[in-house]
């Protein structure tokens, strides 16, 4: 049953012309927006609904896994999360290189970004996928992506842009010690889990 679901409802939600938008209101608007909308959609019975959903939105964003598949290192970046904080966590969070594309393809921003907060410049960029980690209020789409180094690829101490107000610490270590960090809480980042979790299942050795 859930499987002919699946192939039904493709054709009969898959198509952005049946969401339809009847109002939109701004709320806030600074580094990103924040919208009220009253949209209506189709539900699995054939019917329609009418719902109201606040969406924050900064545009969308790249992140990159730096490895080094000689010594089977990955490279991190530890810098200050306000919103992890305020939900009780620690305040700052361990993750892969991440930023907003700021107008650029992704790639050129996975490239940007590993320069800028580790120093690393990857010698070649496989992309991985694209994942929402909160579809359901943001609108930001990451393109993940895997950047393979070497100890001659590394360009400065990094540390992030500091008129940006970053200040990131750089964490080099052995893959297993990272991938190691998930089952214990250390790591708590959605992305950078993905990406741990894939090189987990497709690295050499």
């Amino acid at each position: 049953m859930a499987a002919n679901w699946a192939t039904s409802a493709k054709d009969r939600i898959g198509s952005r012309d049946m969401v339809t938008i009847h109002e939109r209101r701004t709320l806030a608007e600074s580094w990103g927006s924040l919208t009220e909308f009253e949209v209506s959609h189709p539900r699995r019975d054939g019917t329609r609904q009418t719902v109201i959903r606040e969406v924050y939105d900064h545009g969308s964003a790249a992140a990159v896994l730096l490895y080094d598949p000689v010594d089977a290192k990955v490279v991190l970046a530890r810098q200050f999360r306000l919103p992890a904080h305020l939900n009780g966590d620690p305040a700052h969070l361990i993750e892969a290189c991440a930023g907003l594309l700021d107008g650029d393809d992704p790639e050129t921003c996975a490239r940007r970004e590993a320069e800028e907060e580790v120093g690393v410049r990857p010698s070649s960029l496989t992309f991985l996928f694209n994942v929402y980690t909160s579809p359901g209020s943001v609108t930001e789409k990451c393109a993940c992506f895997i950047g393979y180094y070497s100890p001659n690829d590394r360009l400065t101490d990094g540390g992030g842009l500091a008129h940006e107000g970053e200040d990131i610490e750089v964490i080099e270590l052995d893959f297993e010690a990272a991938y190691a960090m998930i089952g214990r809480g250390e790591i708590i980042d959605a992305k950078t889990i993905l990406m741990l979790q894939w090189l987990a299942l497709n690295r050499q050795g």
